[in-house]
């Protein structure tokens, strides 16, 4: 998955943090101390170093971070693990993520999301003579899941999703639930907020730990508040970055990162860069 684009730019963070706290574009700019026009100029893409400060210290986003985004200064470290695929797929204007994870010995795999098609990791899994037997959703929102039945019939897998997305398509089950996959646990941590039942599958037995978090977290950003920007964050500290810093994280868009990587360099998260 080298060289994917970051999933949002220090705009769309401006905008996601705007959005999550209900603070309009006049407010905002009365309260950062800088003219209409400045902060209109900096949420166009014309960076204002000492305005995005400024900005990011009212909607308690870090500032040396979210500068850094804005002048492209940082991208994660390349990420790979034997157990572990990954499939981008092109979904409308944007790409989307889904990801195979396997024990090499039994030859057994999950796959999770569908991305736009599953083509890739259903030909991928034959090519590697990998059974597919579980399918685990992170949320359902439509780019996750467009292609559902198509992976349910080529593998032969029962869905699962975290039991708050009420998805008739998946059997549900409560957060905190374990899935065996050959050698390989699969811990469930509800990750809501941006998704009503997002949930975050933390992957043991590989060399690495592995969190596939959907839309919870992006590299350097995170999905939107869209039920709660609050609950968003705070499931987020909670469940993703008390894992321990070299796990992988697995998002639905964007670049693999991992849990050091973002507590040193996503705006969200300003505590971790005191």
């Amino acid at each position: 998955m080298a060289n994917i684009p970051l999933e949002d730019s220090y705009t769309d963070i401006i905008g996601k943090a705007q959005r999550g706290l209900s603070i309009g574009d006049e407010d905002l700019a009365k309260r950062a101390g800088i003219s209409a026009a400045d902060l209109a100029s900096l949420k166009s893409g014309q960076l204002n170093e000492a305005a995005a400060r400024k900005v990011a210290a009212v909607l308690n986003l870090g500032p040396d971070t979210l500068v850094e985004l804005a002048k492209k200064a940082w991208y994660p470290a390349p990420q790979e693990v034997v157990g572990l695929a990954c499939f981008n797929t092109p979904y409308d204007d944007m790409t989307v993520n889904s990801y195979l994870v396997f024990d090499s010995k039994t030859k057994e795999g999950a796959a999770f999301d569908t991305g736009a098609t599953c083509a890739g990791m259903v030909e991928y899994a034959a090519q590697n003579k990998i059974k597919i037997v579980l399918i685990l959703l992170t949320h359902t929102h439509i780019d996750h899941i467009v292609d559902l039945e198509k992976l349910k019939a080529a593998t032969g897998a029962t869905a699962h999703v975290g039991e708050k997305e009420k998805f008739p398509k998946a059997e549900a089950f409560a957060a905190g639930q374990t899935f065996k996959v050959g050698n390989l646990k699969i811990e469930t941590r509800q990750t809501s907020g941006h998704a009503r039942g997002g949930i975050t599958y933390v992957v043991s037995g590989l060399d690495r730990k592995l969190a596939i978090v959907g839309d919870a977290i992006f590299a350097a950003s995170m999905g939107g508040g869209m039920i709660s920007y609050a609950e968003a964050l705070g499931t987020n500290r909670k469940e993703i970055f008390s894992l321990p810093d070299d796990t992988i994280i697995c998002s639905g868009h964007g670049p693999l990162t991992t849990v050091g990587e973002q507590k040193k360099h996503n705006p969200f998260y300003p505590e971790f860069q005191k």
